[in-house]
């Protein structure tokens, strides 16, 4: 090949060179047109296929910047926000053998704009309830709330509380709870979801083996690693969106934006979540479009034409079944597809090389998967910070990082010609050291914020083991307070007490965000027994240092990420030629189908009850149990987090 590639430089002086045989003797005007036909061409579906891993990683990682937004808004625990993102994975699986073996035979840019059109439908459905259900209603006590009638936050006897405002919030209530006890609008973002993996899935086992075809073999890492590269780039617009939207309110549009009470920086605080998937969907509308005027087939280039597999595939596939081939450039019926899809099936898993990778393929994935769904819960939890702020930096530093550590991958395999063998040693260093760093990452953190009867006592000593119990205090036993209530306010004394009555606050002055409470007789309890101090809205930010370990956790996840992602492209070629040439699309479809199956729906799954076993405090539902968690134990989120990814970096060294 390299002989042939310098017999056409003589003859050709355009930048893009396609190696012919030494036996050819086609004239020079001739080749050039036929070489300007295959290039454009698949430089054409390069490019369309790099715009729809564009517009799917855009609703997939929008989707992720908006796991604590849905929680919030359909006052979920973690467990069951991970049910609904590990539908995607459900509905890829669901048809991913089906697409990834006939659709190999069939028209592929035509099947991947119709999962164009079925992911946008699922992602408009998942924005729906918005449409349907009832306003955001918040946890608030009436004196934040703008009004005339002044409470005092201490209910020493409900007397005090005017009649017409019990009444007026108690059917607010019980209006709710009729609404909301029928219907459970979080169904349809799961079945959204799970239309969007039924979309998705045609995209990268048929898009990624279109280009292996028609592509020349040296081209195939470039353009393979461009195209991901690209879809990288959709995540950085989601992150941002994502980061857009949290500071819009959730019912932007539907209600008057001066009665909201609450900023973006409290823990109750929705997003326009909705607002994001709709333009997503629209985008995805558009991405589909070139598939349906694309060929079925490309002009193959010179060098592959008089063989089916490349020098490098012939390591790793036996002489004696390499004649199959042939029956993948005949025209084939489905009934003579689907007799020979079990003796491909067991081809595919006779081969060690795709086994061992797949096995540490599923290893790996298991904590990305976890670790990406749930990463902006835990920088917000850990360090203090909002989501909007969560998403942006995520979406600027990080994901760029993801990106240029793919192309690396595939600039390195070109410019240094590596092997498979090669490959293979690049994608396994890569991993090693990427969850080398990955743990230290997690070795750093904040403390647990001071919240009055949660992390610390009512006395500044370190919390006993049964907070609810602990949240009453003699400071407040003259108070009619709720444990069930989440309307947090800070006191002079740096200390989070959960609302205004647990604080023992006898008044208030002001309304919604700038309501100022006084004669808070458990928070002088800190300072000086005989003394009342003030508190307002809102909880206390994170100690000094936090700003700064936050800092360090930035630069060592760039670090990170990069690192981890160099391997990307190495092991993608990997895969591509430790196996046959017909059976390329089957291998990846299978490929794919185990990390859904094994990694995709179980991660977020059991992430997420992992990270409900840390919650410290749990909201509730306005008809009666359990909602989302209100407050996390930074400790051991962050050495749960540190568990997982050392095992499965164990897992890894292992395989």
């Amino acid at each position: 090949m390299e002989i042939s590639s310098k017999e056409n430089t003589q003859f050709f002086s355009n930048n893009t060179i396609l190696p012919v045989d030494r036996s050819s003797f086609k004239s020079e005007s001739s080749a050039s047109k036929e070489k300007q036909s295959c290039c454009g061409g698949i430089k054409i579906f390069l490019g369309a296929l790099s715009f729809v891993y564009f517009a799917k990683a855009l609703s997939g990682s929008y989707l992720k910047s908006t796991i604590t937004q849905i929680e919030r808004r359909f006052d979920i625990p973690s467990s069951l926000v991970g049910v609904i993102d590990g539908s995607f994975e459900i509905g890829n699986l669901l048809i991913i053998i089906l697409v990834s073996y006939f659709g190999a035979k069939l028209h592929r840019p035509r099947i991947i704009g119709a999962g164009c059109l079925i992911m946008s439908a699922g992602t408009f459905l998942i924005a729906m309830p918005q449409f349907f259900m009832g306003r955001y209603r918040y946890e608030r006590f009436p004196s934040t709330i703008n009004s005339t009638v002044s409470i005092s936050p201490c209910l020493q006897d409900k007397s005090q509380t005017p009649l017409s405002a019990l009444e007026k919030s108690q059917a607010k209530i019980n209006a709710g709870c009729e609404k909301e006890a029928g219907s459970s609008m979080w169904i349809y973002v799961l079945l959204g979801n799970l239309l969007r993996g039924i979309g998705e899935t045609p995209i990268q086992p048929l898009g990624i083996t279109y280009i292996d075809d028609y592509a020349i073999e040296e081209n195939a890492a470039l353009y393979i690693g461009c195209v991901q590269t690209v879809a990288i780039i959709g995540p950085i617009f989601g992150f941002l969106l994502g980061s857009l939207c949290a500071k819009l309110y959730v019912d932007i549009g539907f209600v008057d934006l001066d009665s909201v009470t609450i900023t973006h920086k409290d823990v109750q605080w929705v997003g326009a979540w909705w607002l994001g998937y709709l333009i997503a969907g629209v985008i995805s509308v558009l991405a589909g479009i070139p598939f349906w005027f694309l060929p079925k087939h490309l002009p193959k280039p010179e060098s592959r034409k008089d063989s089916s597999t490349s020098s490098e595939q012939s390591k790793f596939i036996t002489e004696d079944n390499k004649d199959q081939h042939k029956s993948y450039q005949q025209q084939v019926k489905i009934a003579e597809m689907a007799k020979d899809f079990l003796p491909s099936l067991k081809n595919l898993f006779g081969n060690p090389v795709y086994i061992l990778y797949l096995c540490a393929s599923i290893i790996q994935f298991n904590s990305l998967i976890g670790m990406v769904t749930y990463k902006p819960k835990y920088i917000e939890q850990q360090y203090g910070q909002t989501s909007s702020k969560t998403n942006f930096v995520i979406g600027l530093i990080n994901i760029p990082a993801v990106a240029f550590g793919i192309f690396s991958g595939g600039l390195i395999m070109k410019k240094f010609r590596i092997s498979v063998l090669g490959a293979a040693k690049l994608s396994l260093g890569s991993s090693f050291f990427g969850y080398l760093l990955l743990l230290s990452l997690f070795a750093m953190g904040c403390e647990n914020s001071d919240v009055a009867g949660l992390t610390v006592s009512y006395h500044g000593t370190k919390q006993m083991t049964d907070y609810e119990q602990a949240l009453f205090s003699e400071c407040n036993s003259g108070c009619a307070c709720s444990k069930n209530d989440w309307d947090p306010i800070c006191g002079e004394n740096g200390v989070t007490y959960i609302s205004a009555c647990l604080a023992g606050c006898q008044a208030s002055n002001g309304s919604g965000k700038n309501t100022v409470f006084f004669n808070c007789s458990c928070v002088g309890t800190l300072q000086s027994p005989s003394q009342s101090s003030s508190a307002v809205v809102g909880p206390c930010q994170k100690g000094n240092e936090c700003p700064k370990m936050f800092l360090y956790f930035l630069v060592i996840s760039v670090i990170t990420s990069y690192t981890l992602s160099v391997g990307g492209t190495p092991g993608y070629i990997l895969l591509l030629r430790c196996i046959k040439p017909h059976l390329k699309s089957f291998a990846l479809g299978i490929y794919t189908l185990a990390i859904r199956v094994l990694a995709g729906i179980p991660a977020p799954v059991y992430f997420g009850v992992a990270i409900d076993t840390t919650c410290l405090k749990w909201g509730s539902k306005r008809c009666g149990g359990r909602g989302a968690c209100r407050l996390y134990d930074a400790s051991a989120l962050r050495s749960l987090s540190k568990e997982v990814n050392h095992d499965s970096g164990n897992r890894i060294q292992q395989c």
